[in-house]
C-alpha cells in the first residue's frame, strides 16, 4: 500500500503535504509545533488535519504490519498463493485482512477440528462436491469407527457437516457480502426486559435500520443493555442471505444435489456466521458512534477552553450549598486568593441578612466587580440573594452563573492540595469557580477533561481513545494561546509542545529557585529540557519584560535573526514591541515573496512574523463571544411561550443544544429548531460559548424542561 497516496486522497491534501507531515511526525515533532512553525513544509496544514493524518498514519502502518504478519504465517503453512497474496496486499481495512486470514488462523478446539481428528474430512469433501445421492447415510457408513468415536453414519454425517460449516464460515468473500447486506438491509431492535420505568422507555420496543442508526442512539442502546434494561439484537435479511449462500455453493440442476448441504449452509450461517457478523456490526456501529461522540466532546471542550478571559476584575467565587453553607473566595485580577469565608443564607439556617452583610463588606473592602456563582445545589437560591443584594448597594457589581462541573474533582485532587494546602475542599472549589471565569483555560486544564461536563455518554466510551482525543484538544488550545513562562502553573505548562509533566515541574522548580526567566534560552538550563524539547516549546513560551522583546511574541527563536533583519530593513526598533506592537508594519512590505527570499525564510513565515510584530502575542480567545453578565434574576415560572431571550450555549450534542437563558435550568433547542437550512449536526451551526437569541416554545416546570427555538418568529 502507498500510505502517502492513501493519506493525501483521504484527507484531500497534496502528496507533498502528506509526505512532509509524515516526515516531521517521524522526526519527533509535535502536532502544535508542526502546525505553527512548519507551515512552509506542510503547506499550512492546521492542527485538526494533522491530528487526523497522525491517527490514520498509525492505523495504516498497523494495517501494513498486520498484513506482513499474516503473509508470513500463511507462507509458513505452505498455503500462500499468488491470488491470496494479492488479496491481502489489496485489503484496505483490518477487518478485510482478518476475513482473509480466518481459514489459516490457529483455532481453538471446535466441533470442526474434533471432526477432522476423527478422519471425517474426506466425507466433507464428498459432501461439498455433492456426489451423494439421497439418502447420504450409505456413504457416511464407511466412516463408522468405534475407535475414533464415530458410532453411527449419522455421527459421521454430522461431523462432516461441522467441517463444511466452518469452511463456509471462513470464506472471506461470503462474509464480506453478508456483512454488507446486513448493514444495508438489517434492523437493529431492542426490547425492554420489564415494564419498569426508566430513561430507556423509548427503547422498550424499538427498531431502526442499521444503516440509519444515529450514534447517540447506539450508545444509549449499549448503555441500556449493559444496565440490563434492554435486550438488543440485529435482525438480518436471513432468507436473502441463505439464498445467496446456496447459489454460491450449490450446483443448480444437479440431480445429485441433496438437502444435506442446504442444512449445512443454514447451520453455518445461523451458528457461526450470523453471531460473528452481528458482533462485528455492533462493534463497528459502536466505534463509529464513539468516534462521533469524541469529536463532539472535543469540539465542545475546545470552545469551552477558548472562552475569552475576563481580565482586570476582582472576582468573588461563590460555591453554593444548603446545610454546609456557601463558600466564598475573593480572587484578585492576577488570580491570587485574597480572602475566604463561609456564609449561611440558604436553608436550613436562612441567615440572609447576616450573609448579605458579609458580602457587602467584601465588595467594599476588595473592590469586587464580579461574582462567579457555581450552578450546582442551591445555585438558584444563591442567585436570588445575590440579585437582591446588588439592588441594595451603590457599587456596580455583576454576576454570572458558571458551570462548576469538575470543580469538586479538582478541589479533592492532589494538585489542589499542593496548590492550597491550608484550604479545605469547599474553599478550593470556590477559588476554582472564580478563576475559571478569569481565565478558563488556565483553570480548566487542572481538571480531567471528562469531568468538565460538555460531553455525552463519555463513561460508555473507550476511555483510552477518549483520553487521547481530549488531551490533544487541550494541548492544541494551550499552544494556540501560549503561556506566560513566569506565571504559568505546572498543570498548564505540561500541555505545551515538547514538555512532559516532569519537565513542567522542573520549570516551576527552576523559577522558584532562580527567580523569573529573563530569556527563552534559560529554558535550556532546566533539568531534562534538551535542545529538541526547546525547539518544540520555545515559541509557545512568552516572557513579558524580558531581555529580548521578541520573547514576548510567538516568533520562534529560530526566526529571531530574520525578525531582527526585517525590523532593521523597515526602519523599526524591536523595543517598540513593548508598547503594544508596531502598527502598520505589514503595509510597509510591498513584495513579501522577494523580501522572504532575501531574509532566507519562507513567505508564510514572513507573514506570521509580521502579524506578531504588529500585535505581539495576540490572544485568539479575544475573537470569541463574551459571556453574558447579569444583575437580576429570572425564574422558570417567569417564562412564557413566545418570549425572546439571549442565552449562552452550554453543551452541544447530536440531537440539539442546551442553552443557558438565566433561569438555572438550561433549555433545549432541538436540531430541527436551530436554523432554517438542513444540518446533519448542531456543530455545523453553533458551538459551546456562543451567545444566541432564542424563543421559548414550551415550559414544563414539573419535569424541569424548557423547549427553545432559534427560528425566531
Amino acid at each position: 500500500m502507498d500510505i502517502i497516496k492513501t493519506l493525501s486522497e483521504e484527507l484531500h491534501i497534496k502528496r507533498s503535504q502528506a509526505e512532509a507531515a509524515v516526515s516531521l511526525i517521524d522526526e519527533g515533532n509535535t502536532i502544535p509545533f508542526i502546525a505553527r512553525y512548519r507551515k512552509e513544509m506542510t503547506g499550512s496544514l492546521n492542527d485538526e488535519v494533522l491530528r487526523n493524518l497522525d491517527e490514520r498514519l498509525k492505523y495504516l502502518r498497523n494495517l501494513e504490519e498486520k498484513k506482513a504478519q499474516v503473509l508470513e504465517t500463511i507462507e509458513a503453512q505452505g498455503a500462500l498463493t499468488a491470488e491470496l497474496k494479492a488479496q491481502i496486499d489489496a485489503a484496505a481495512t483490518l477487518v478485510a485482512v482478518e476475513d482473509l486470514y480466518r481459514p489459516y488462523r490457529p483455532k481453538r478446539r471446535t466441533r470442526a477440528t474434533v471432526a477432522k481428528e476423527k478422519g471425517l474430512e474426506p466425507l466433507a469433501d464428498v459432501l461439498m462436491l455433492q456426489m451423494l445421492k439421497t439418502p447420504a447415510l450409505s456413504e457416511a457408513e464407511k466412516y463408522i469407527s468405534e475407535e475414533k468415536g464415530v458410532e453411527t453414519a449419522a455421527d459421521a454425517l454430522a461431523g462432516a457437516g461441522d467441517i463444511l460449516a466452518e469452511r463456509i464460515s471462513d470464506n472471506a468473500s461470503y462474509r464480506t457480502w453478508i456483512r454488507e447486506k446486513t448493514v444495508q438491509l438489517g434492523m437493529i431492535k431492542s426490547q425492554g426486559k420489564s415494564e419498569e420505568q426508566s430513561v430507556y422507555e423509548m427503547y422498550y420496543n424499538y427498531e431502526e435500520p442499521v444503516k440509519k442508526a444515529a450514534g447517540h442512539r447506539i450508545l444509549a442502546l449499549n448503555r441500556g443493555e449493559k444496565e440490563k434494561f434492554l435486550t438488543v439484537r440485529i435482525e438480518a435479511p436471513e432468507a436473502e442471505i441463505l439464498t445467496y449462500l446456496e447459489r454460491q455453493i450449490l450446483v443448480r440442476d444437479n440431480p445429485n444435489t441433496t438437502p444435506v448441504l442446504k442444512e449445512i449452509i443454514a447451520d453455518s450461517y445461523e451458528r457461526l456466521i450470523a453471531p460473528a457478523i452481528e458482533r462485528e456490526i455492533r462493534s463497528s456501529l459502536t466505534e463509529t458512534a464513539e468516534a462521533g461522540a469524541v469529536h463532539v466532546f472535543g469540539k465542545n471542550l475546545e470552545q469551552l477552553l477558548m472562552q475569552p478571559p475576563i481580565v482586570g476584575q476582582v472576582v468573588l467565587g461563590w460555591d453554593p450549598a444548603f446545610r454546609t453553607g456557601c463558600k466564598l473566595a475573593v480572587v484578585d485580577a492576577t488570580g491570587k486568593v485574597l480572602d475566604t469565608v463561609v456564609i449561611y443564607p440558604t436553608a436550613p439556617q436562612n441567615k440572609v441578612a447576616e450573609a448579605k452583610a458579609v458580602v457587602k463588606r467584601l465588595i467594599k473592602k476588595y473592590g469586587i466587580t464580579l461574582i462567579s456563582v457555581g450552578n450546582g445545589t442551591a445555585s438558584r437560591e444563591s442567585e436570588q440573594i445575590i440579585a437582591e443584594l446588588l439592588r441594595e448597594i451603590p457599587e456596580k457589581v455583576q454576576y454570572i452563573i458558571v458551570s462548576e462541573a469538575g470543580a469538586s474533582v479538582y478541589s479533592a485532587s492532589k494538585l489542589a492540595t499542593e496548590e492550597f494546602p491550608d484550604f479545605d475542599v469547599a474553599q478550593r472549589s470556590a477559588v476554582s469557580i472564580a478563576r475559571r471565569l478569569q481565565d478558563p483555560l488556565a483553570e480548566l486544564v487542572k481538571i480531567d477533561p471528562k469531568s468538565i461536563g460538555v460531553g455525552q455518554y463519555q463513561h460508555d466510551m473507550n476511555q483510552k481513545n477518549l483520553d487521547e482525543a481530549l488531551t490533544a484538544v487541550v494541548e492544541d488550545c494551550v499552544n494556540k494561546v501560549g503561556v506566560d513562562l513566569n506565571t504559568a502553573s505546572a498543570s498548564l505548562l505540561e500541555y505545551i509542545s515538547g514538555i512532559s509533566k516532569t519537565v513542567a515541574k522542573n520549570i516551576v522548580a527552576y523559577r522558584e529557585e532562580n527567580g523569573r526567566f529573563e530569556d527563552r534560552k534559560e529554558l535550556l538550563k532546566v533539568a531534562k529540557l534538551g535542545p529538541k524539547a526547546y525547539e518544540q516549546c520555545a515559541g509557545f513560551m512568552r516572557i513579558q519584560g524580558g531581555k529580548n522583546p521578541l520573547d514576548a511574541t510567538a516568533v520562534h527563536p529560530e526566526s529571531y535573526r530574520a525578525a531582527d533583519a526585517l525590523l532593521s530593513r523597515l526602519g523599526f526598533d524591536k523595543e517598540q514591541l513593548a508598547s503594544g506592537g508596531i502598527n502598520g508594519i505589514s503595509k510597509k512590505v510591498s513584495r513579501p515573496e522577494k523580501l522572504a527570499q532575501e531574509l532566507g525564510i519562507g513567505e508564510i513565515t514572513l507573514k506570521d512574523i509580521l502579524k506578531e510584530l504588529e500585535k505581539p502575542a495576540r490572544d485568539p480567545r479575544d475573537e470569541m463571544p463574551k459571556p453574558i453578565l447579569r444583575t437580576d434574576v429570572m425564574d422558570m415560572k417567569d417564562l412564557k411561550p413566545g418570549m425572546i431571550l439571549k442565552g449562552t450555549v452550554r453543551n452541544v450534542i447530536d440531537f440539539g443544544v442546551f442553552v443557558d437563558i438565566g433561569v438555572h435550568q438550561d433549555g433545549l433547542v432541538h436540531i430541527s429548531q436551530i436554523c432554517d437550512r438542513y444540518i446533519k449536526h448542531p456543530l455545523e451551526a453553533v458551538s459551546v460559548g456562543d451567545v444566541v437569541e432564542v424563543q421559548v416554545m414550551s415550559v414544563d416546570p414539573g419535569r424541569k424542561r424548557i423547549q427553545l427555538t432559534m427560528k425566531i418568529q
